[in-house]
């Protein structure tokens, strides 16, 4: 990059379970949130902002055409500033990261806001507007599409996600037993994480009201620490008979938001901000669609290339835990070091609420170098359709 980039503040809110404590909190409510946790954490004046960039798929919420416009002045960002709301699907997190550097790279920004979220405990039963303005074909109803499962399902390619994973596990010959042992690795990693306050500093507390008070959410509400093999080993496979997807090693449904906030060298000298991380580098591939979770990997060699780095000058690899079949995949063709790989648990035991998880990622591997020693850290994420998205981040 040919101006100096840093993450000045990370945040995300804890991960809600499916339908549980933040369902009721719009997408916008959730990044607003976060948002508003990362410029305080920053101690960033919200009138030093130039762009708000929020990434979100399944726009559940009343007032998801306006998100990032809605986040940016519900933050106190001047009414000035322009904001813009961003579908990469999976890696919309990281996308706008890319986005926010772009605007600092050909000078229309110094400090950007940057983040992703999503509601899927709220996404939409949807209606042909069709049908219901204009009425239905003789004997036909007015029937009720799942806007969660079509988010889910990749209709030119015609597979739902969990198929591309069983894809990659034939190609790869990935097991059940691999999958559901990675699976109990993911849950078990994020319990010891969590006992050792790895979390901590990137972790955004959520209050919502109720009748009984105001309630603090502190936590990610979906892991199961205590997974246990033989519990697994007992589901039954979801998308293909005697498959190797379960619900188990698939990431959870979830609900929850994360904010990044960029700024170029010249705004943190000038605003006197302290950098948690320099980014690097960045890489967005295609590859087939039929086997969308390979695509991490053509990014993640891109972004290393971009950098002038190899994989074994990294120290902390995250890459977002769609299906263990499609982790599994992706570790098997980097051969990477499962001892810097996902260390902490990741979205089979966190959640996945598709536009935030890229957020999530960034705001762990940021923070994380308060905690370590490491000077490369590298996170990434397929995408649905065939893409794959990756940043490299540098200490600061």
């Amino acid at each position: 990059m040919q101006k100096q980039i840093f993450i000045v503040a990370a945040k995300r809110t804890p991960f809600g379970a499916f339908g549980g404590s933040l369902k009721k909190l719009t997408a916008t409510d959730l990044s607003t949130i976060a948002t508003k946790a990362a410029l305080a954490a920053g101690k960033i004046d919200p009138s030093l902002v130039d762009g708000v960039y929020v990434g979100n798929v399944i726009q559940s919420s009343p007032d998801a055409a306006y998100l990032a416009r809605h986040v940016g002045l519900r933050s106190q960002v001047p009414q000035e500033v322009p904001a813009l709301t961003i579908n990469r699907l999976c890696g919309s997190g990281f996308e706008t990261l890319i986005q926010g550097a772009t605007a600092m790279q050909v000078g229309d920004a110094n400090i950007t806001i940057c983040g992703g979220t999503e509601n899927m405990s709220a996404a939409p039963l949807q209606l042909d507007g069709n049908h219901a303005r204009w009425g239905v074909p003789l004997g036909n109803g007015l029937n009720l599409r799942d806007s969660l499962w079509d988010g889910l399902t990749d209709a030119y390619a015609n597979v739902p996600m969990g198929i591309t994973a069983e894809n990659l596990a034939e190609k790869y010959n990935i097991t059940r037993l691999e999958c559901d042992e990675y699976a109990v690795r993911s849950q078990r990693a994020y319990g010891e994480a969590k006992k050792n306050g790895v979390f901590d500093l990137e972790m955004a507390h959520v209050e919502i009201d109720s009748k009984k008070g105001t309630k603090v959410v502190e936590h990610d509400e979906h892991p199961r620490p205590d997974a246990k093999l033989e519990k697994l080993s007992a589901l039954k496979s979801v998308f293909k008979k005697d498959g190797v997807v379960t619900a188990a090693s698939a990431s959870g449904i979830c609900d929850g938001a994360g904010s990044i906030i960029l700024a170029t060298e010249d705004a943190v000298k000038e605003h006197n901000l302290t950098p948690l991380a320099r980014l690097v580098s960045y890489q967005v591939s295609g590859c087939d669609p039929a086997m969308m979770g390979i695509g991490p990997v053509p990014a993640i060699r891109g972004a290393l290339i971009k950098a002038g780095l190899d994989l074994s000058d990294v120290d902390h690899v995250e890459i977002n835990e769609a299906f263990a079949a499609q982790f599994l995949a992706c570790a098997k063709e980097l051969n990477l070091d499962m001892t810097k790989t996902n260390i902490n648990g990741g979205a089979i035991s966190i959640g996945h609420p598709l536009g935030a998880s890229g957020s999530r990622i960034v705001a762990h591997l940021a923070n994380a170098f308060q905690r370590t020693d490491g000077k490369i850290h590298v996170g990434a994420a397929c995408i649905g359709g065939g893409q794959g998205i990756a940043v490299v981040l540098e200490r600061a």
